[in-house]
């Protein structure tokens, strides 16, 4: 088979055949935390400072520990993003009522729904409605078990599949019957909460495109024990007759952890998905090219070979590398994406292997300058190690801050990073940022927290920890009045504004 390199498919066209810079930042890190004016005005921030890149993190509905890395759905949007103001604006929502409501209370904001679903049917036109039942019809593969899932449940209490009544739990078909007869109204507000989210999605990506401002998502590798797809599929999954997890995803031992990563994941039973021709992912990733302009496939490094451990296992340590057929998948999956789509996270213990899986389909990987020093001269990170088939970031959502990051080296590790970087006279952050959009990496994406130049205090994650992460949000005090320019003027010099 032809290979398809990085720089032709770049030559061809797509998101990234031109040098770009971008922010990465989740919607809930938004002040409102939700798809309003606020994220509307953070667009035509990005415009104004010469980005044309935002970056977010996976916008499927989360578990209460809120990481967007393990949603109760692959195809889902989380309701929790939803604008009601928005829905009041349309007639469909009584202000009153929205005024009353504590909006963190999930049980307040499935009544606003229902009574939004209530207004949309009195108040909605013909369009709206026919909207609405094309969506469904369309959407219907994952949506129908999506929301018997979260009605069931809701139901339950919020308790996993897992803990269900043996017949729900096993999808015997009459308790399922009887479900849907029994939860209908419940089934109606998951579907109208899904159409909801997918239109004002798509109403920022249509403002933001208009601006010459391209949406880049992100899409985890493996899927939470508790969700939907799992339930629903769970012949792709690696579970017992009871549904749990017999080996579960991580990584080993690595930058962040000592112990490795327990992720907990049920892993993918790979030789299905191959005898139907990956149908799962080919629907997945189109899914995700129909919210996006570009798309991060997070822990590339899992489809060559991924890190099985058993379900019992105390740590992360006990597992062992198991080869994936990524190359047969992405095989499959190249024919209909659309050029330079993808971006490859390739973090980690990168082998030869996984590097040249990552090539052979022509997708770029990622630089961190925070784990370029240290370790020599051919250390990959350094910039002047980079190649124009990568995206270059400062951090990551896993990072720290880099102002956190630079405060925390010792003295002699600050005096290194600061005579690679010519001694500057700006204060860290910018002298990082500065040096990725230096970068020939084709793409630049630098986290809002170090575009304000926040302290660790601010960062998104602590990989490992549990509670307390992605809770992050900026407000707009925190933005200097200068700072558009300031980034408008840095893109245009490194030649990664519209004209670059």
């Amino acid at each position: 088979m032809k290979q398809i390199h990085a720089d032709v498919r770049a030559a061809n066209g797509g998101p990234l055949a031109r040098r770009r810079a971008g922010v990465l930042l989740h919607p809930t890190s938004l002040p409102g935390a939700v798809l309003d004016q606020e994220a509307y005005h953070f667009v035509e921030f990005l415009a104004a400072a010469g980005q044309s890149v935002w970056q977010t993190l996976p916008l499927g509905p989360t578990h209460g520990d809120l990481s967007p890395y393990q949603c109760l759905s692959v195809f889902a949007g989380n309701p929790g993003l939803i604008s009601m103001s928005s829905l009041a604006q349309a007639g469909w929502l009584d202000e009153a009522a929205l005024r009353d409501a504590q909006m963190g209370d999930d049980e307040s904001r499935r009544q606003l729904m229902s009574e939004a679903l209530a207004g949309f049917r009195r108040h909605g036109t013909d369009a709206d409605g026919g909207a609405f039942s094309r969506f469904r019809q369309q959407q219907g593969d994952w949506l129908d078990d999506f929301a018997l899932y979260q009605a069931l449940r809701c139901e339950h209490g919020g308790n996993s599949w897992l803990d269900w009544p043996a017949a729900l739990r096993d999808r015997d078909t009459a308790a399922l019957d009887e479900a849907r007869r029994n939860l209908q109204p419940a089934i109606e507000r998951v579907c109208f909460e899904q159409f909801v989210f997918e239109r004002q999605w798509l109403a920022l990506k249509r403002f933001a495109n208009e601006r010459g401002v391209l949406m880049f998502g992100d899409m985890p590798i493996f899927v939470a024990h508790d969700s939907a797809e799992v339930w629903a599929q769970r012949h792709y999954f690696t579970l017992d007759e009871n549904g749990r997890a017999l080996t579960v995803a991580g990584v080993p031992p690595d930058y962040f952890s000592e112990t490795g990563q327990y992720w907990g994941n049920p892993h993918y039973r790979w030789d299905r998905m191959r005898e139907d021709g990956f149908i799962w992912w080919r629907k997945r990733l189109a899914h995700q090219l129909t919210m996006f302009d570009l798309v991060r496939i997070d822990h590339f490094r899992g489809f060559e070979a991924f890190w099985e451990i058993p379900a019992n296992a105390a740590t992360a340590m006990e597992g062992r590398w198991v080869t994936a057929p990524g190359d047969a998948l992405f095989q499959s999956l190249q024919n209909t994406l659309p050029p330079s789509s993808l971006v490859a996270e390739d973090l980690g213990v990168i082998t030869p292997a996984v590097d040249a899986l990552r090539r052979k389909y022509g997708l770029p990987g990622m630089k961190i300058l925070q784990f370029a020093f240290g370790s020599g001269a051919a250390n990959p990170y350094l910039p002047h190690n980079h190649e124009p088939d990568y995206v270059v970031y400062t951090g990551t959502h896993d990072n720290s801050t880099t102002l956190g990051w630079f405060n925390a080296l010792g003295a002699d590790a600050r005096r290194e990073v600061l005579e690679y970087l010519g001694a500057p006279r700006e204060h860290m952050p910018w002298p990082l940022i500065r040096s990725a959009y230096q970068s020939v990496a084709r793409l630049a994406v630098i986290p809002m927290q170090d575009v304000l130049g926040l302290d660790d205090q601010h960062r998104m994650n602590v990989p490992g920890v549990t509670q307390g992460n992605w809770r992050w949000r900026f407000v707009w005090n925190q933005v200097p009045t200068t700072l558009a320019a300031r980034m408008r003027r840095l893109t245009a010099l490194y030649g990664r504004d519209a004209g670059g």
